[in-house]
């Protein structure tokens, strides 16, 4: 009689690991350049010990087994910023960080007190040159070409360093907008990249549908929670049935 309760149970901790990732959508939904995630459900056949009983030989569990990023791109919009930068189409921004090189699709860029072109985090952003960017005094006109070329009035400082990876899905997500890529999955650099100055890339996440799927996630869970409820009672009543024999 406990296969029941183990069978919902299985099904409300899949349930409550889809809100957070649904709730994380919700709360990153105006974050620049943030992918969207969904949950991965596997079938999950145990044997029964009930053996020939009506319940047959196997129970039938549904288990999450990981979260699969949406690399979908996101809309564009204008800022008017010459510092933000959208890219179209494939890759990401390469960014220096106290944990190692990552990688991001949000171009919010600004420049600290040394003149040096950073995220909103402080981290430098990088140039196809493994070198920073850093602007002077004068550097008052600041122009992003749609290949990545940096310049100001008093010349080129250098390029972008836009990156594509051959799995997308592989990198490990170290922040809501940052991720890290393991030695297999290794950057490959993109000699023509399509940027767009004055631009920022939106999250993808589509808020009616994330709030759709968190209404129905919530009646899921309670339904089952109802169901856990009804079972235990059962259950007494049962005991109580047997004890009065």
């Amino acid at each position: 009689m406990e296969n029941t309760l183990f069978v919902a149970l299985s099904r409300q901790m899949g349930l409550r690991r889809q809100m957070d990732v649904v709730a994380n959508n919700i709360a990153n939904m105006n974050t620049n350049g943030f992918q969207g995630e969904k949950m991965m459900f596997v079938q999950h056949l145990v044997r029964s010990r009930g053996g020939e009983s009506v319940l047959g030989e196997k129970l039938n569990y549904v288990r999450d087994i990981a979260t699969i990023r949406d690399t979908s791109k996101g809309p564009i919009t204008q800022t008017g910023n010459p510092l933000d930068v959208a890219i179209q189409g494939d890759g990401y921004f390469t960014i220096e960080t106290r944990a190692g090189e990552q990688f991001t699709r949000n171009g919010r860029f600004q420049l600290d007190a040394t003149g040096q072109l950073v995220t909103h985090s402080g981290d430098p952003v990088m140039s196809s040159s493994g070198q920073p960017f850093f602007f002077g005094p004068t550097d008052t006109q600041i122009t992003i070409t749609g290949d990545g070329t940096v310049s100001t009035e008093n010349g080129s400082l250098g390029k972008l360093r836009i990156v594509q990876f051959e799995n997308d899905l592989a990198l490990q997500q170290t922040g809501s907008i940052l991720y890290r890529a393991d030695p297999q999955n290794r950057a490959e650099e993109i000699e023509f990249p399509k940027l767009l100055q004055g631009s920022l890339e939106s999250s993808n996440v589509q808020p009616i549908i994330e709030l759709t799927r968190m209404i129905e996630t919530h009646r899921s869970y309670e339904g089952v929670k109802s169901f856990i409820d009804k079972e235990d009672e059962r259950q007494k009543t049962m005991i109580r049935e047997v004890l009065r024999v």
